[in-house]
């Protein structure tokens, strides 16, 4: 008997490297993964002219918003989730539990549901001196969320400076490979 295909739900919030997610879906199917695509709203606008090409390479329709009561789920349930790149606002909505975004309701109840996640920022240095950053990151880690944040992760860049390139998908997709891996053995 074959396992199953594990799904990965990769959600993307509204920075630069959000533009690479086609890759990225690429690397996660290669690793083994069956790919949901999922976006913040300003991030579903930024790749309007490719929404339809993505449904294609998933095999699942992207998501931005909720769906609406009584309608069924299109997607599999999750075996892990990464959020990456995640965005100032992104970090500090799912930190307070502020969930008026899809994907920030989403991985909000996978604390609580035990879901293996994994989540890196897309920050620059600006956003990061400011008092709640510091404390969101705390709290995502605490509540189990592996954060990639620092030299284990993103490094933030001074503003405007950031190059898309360089932006660490590898570590994401590893991460919440290392996660899920970790939750299967307990």
């Amino acid at each position: 008997m074959t396992k199953p295909t594990p799904t990965l739900y990769l959600f993307g919030s509204a920075a630069p490297p959000v533009r690479d997610v086609a890759r990225v879906i690429d690397e996660a199917q290669a690793d083994g993964w069956d790919v949901c695509l999922g976006l913040t709203p300003t991030a579903a606008r930024w790749l309007t002219d490719s929404l339809d090409a993505l449904d294609a390479l998933t095999g699942h329709p992207v998501r931005w918003d909720y769906r609406m009561p009584g309608q069924p789920d299109v997607w599999p349930k999750p075996d892990a989730i990464v959020l990456a790149p995640a965005t100032f606002n992104v970090i500090n909505q799912w930190a307070l539990g502020i969930t008026d975004k899809w994907i920030v309701g989403v991985v909000a109840e996978g604390i609580g549901k035990g879901i293996p996640m994994a989540m890196m920022p897309c920050v620059n240095r600006a956003f990061v001196n400011h008092p709640q950053f510091d404390r969101s990151i705390d709290t995502l880690r605490e509540a189990g969320v592996r954060v990639l944040y620092g030299e284990d992760g993103f490094v933030p860049n001074e503003p405007g400076q950031g190059n898309p390139a360089t932006y660490p998908w590898r570590s994401a997709l590893d991460a919440v490979a290392d996660v899920s891996d970790a939750n299967s053995i307990t």
